[in-house]
């Protein structure tokens, strides 16, 4: 359903008739938060937004300057599937805003937009295409599997079929387009791609694909989770990002005479990725058991280090395929699901834009299997780590300009803030592990 503005939304509403217009947005930690209106209600909050206490959602204002505006974007109104058995739900993402109608910095879409508003008068169009892994439990308070299969099985071993099916049927009522779907690796770990889109719409996407997943799971009696690393031994659920910039119609990262078909654009935005890869990590993996999915022997990247066949790398680069220019692609392969992803986008385009500018040059790509690498080896190749758990992510964050220009002062210093109460959380809490181990013998 595509709606171009105002009067659309207005008459699909009436024709419809639509029972409540949900507004959605998110908090600083990618939470998404929603509120819905009565028709009657649609004309003046579609012009002129609605109001809200912003000191109550995390990462937002202060109690004295709490007044917000949610300022809906009419060309993401959607019905919303799982209400279809009512009167017709929809929703639509908000813009949030101060009360004089600025835009309010503390709004993670705020950070994605403006800083793509920067490219697109450069000329440039950002886009990402995430692969995000999910698990189904048996229900929120254990990690019951609900099936034993692998990478790419089918029934009797693969017992979520019907959930993907469903979800994705759900997804492309709302617009999304999805590319294809599988088991994963781990036992009851899944994953359905979206076709790559222009950031800011994948970002709105990306947000409701995790709400689409969860309700689908829901309806069907079970639990899906985008939590990083829920079963020890296991491969965690990642979110590789496909990422490009065009031109018009032309690829940015394309070149026909080079080895690789990138061009020195592509070249020195995967220098500035590599580069600024532990400042942005925090952000893209911004939970304690994100780290418990970054370690060796899970497919998950702790080296920084980029290649074209090497899937233990950080960055890889799929192989050209003749007629298909517009694929030419990057893969960031270290985010996980359950990062922001306005903030994450946000990040991996400024530290790509960093190189750029600042002409970065590109080392040479290491095949071979880090994860098989003694430490001489890898200090030999040029290899660095990735940071080791989120208290060192918070710390090369929170030293870096560069993560601090992209989000702004006050997204910055409120992530920051509430990263450090989690990690705080984690050390001062006496674990299961430390009981098993140390309590018989101390």
């Amino acid at each position: 359903m595509e709606c171009q503005g105002v009067e659309d939304v207005k008459r699909i509403v009436a024709d419809k008739d639509i029972s409540f217009i949900q507004f959605w947005f998110t908090d600083v930690l990618g939470v998404l938060k929603s509120f819905a209106i009565t028709p009657s209600e649609l004309e003046e909050g579609i012009t002129e937004g609605m109001g809200f206490d912003g000191s109550s959602i995390q990462g937002f204002a202060r109690i004295e300057e709490s007044d917000m505006i949610a300022k809906p974007d009419p060309t993401t109104f959607q019905l919303v599937p799982w209400q279809s058995n009512r009167r017709p739900v929809a929703r639509m993402f908000c813009d949030v805003l101060n009360p004089d109608g600025t835009p309010y910095e503390g709004d993670p879409r705020y950070v994605l937009k403006r800083l793509l508003k920067k490219i697109k008068e450069q000329g440039y169009t950002f886009y990402v295409g995430p692969e995000l892994e999910y698990f189904y439990f048996k229900d929120d308070q254990c990690t019951e599997i609900l099936d034993a299969g692998g990478y790419f099985d089918t029934r009797p071993l693969d017992m979520g079929s019907n959930l993907r099916r469903d979800t994705i049927f759900a997804l492309q009522t709302m617009g999304i387009q999805v590319e294809y779907s599988h088991h994963e690796v781990a036992p009851s770990q899944h994953e359905i791609d979206l076709r790559y889109q222009e950031a800011l719409k994948m970002a709105d996407n990306t947000m409701t694909y995790r709400l689409v997943v969860k309700e689908i799971a829901r309806q069907h009696g079970v639990y899906a989770t985008f939590m990083p690393k829920p079963i020890f031994g296991q491969n965690g659920s990642g979110m590789h990002v496909h990422q490009s910039l065009f031109k018009g119609e032309q690829n940015a990262f394309y070149d026909p005479k080079d080895p690789y078909n990138l061009s020195e654009i592509a070249k020195h935005y995967i220098a500035g990725l590599m580069r600024h890869a532990p400042e942005i990590t925090a952000v893209c993996n911004q939970w304690v058991n994100s780290y418990k999915r970054l370690v060796p022997g899970y497919e998950a990247p702790v080296y920084v280090s980029w290649a074209r066949r090497n899937r233990s790398a950080m960055i890889r680069v799929p192989m050209y395929k003749p007629g298909k220019e517009k694929a030419t692609r990057i893969e960031f392969r270290s985010p996980d699901p359950a990062c922001n992803p306005y903030l994450a986008f946000a990040v991996m385009l400024g530290a790509g834009l960093e190189g750029i500018e600042k002409q970065y040059e590109l080392p040479a790509p290491v095949e071979e299997d880090i994860f098989e690498m003694n430490p001489a080896e890898r200090k030999a190749y040029g290899i660095t780590d990735l940071p080791g758990n989120l208290y060192a992510g918070i710390l090369a964050t929170e030293k870096s300009e560069l993560v601090e220009r992209i989000l702004g002062n006050h997204v910055f210093n409120k992530f920051i803030e509430n990263k450090k109460i989690e990690w705080d959380h984690y050390r001062t809490h006496v674990s299961r592990f430390e009981i098993e181990t140390y309590l018989p013998k101390l």
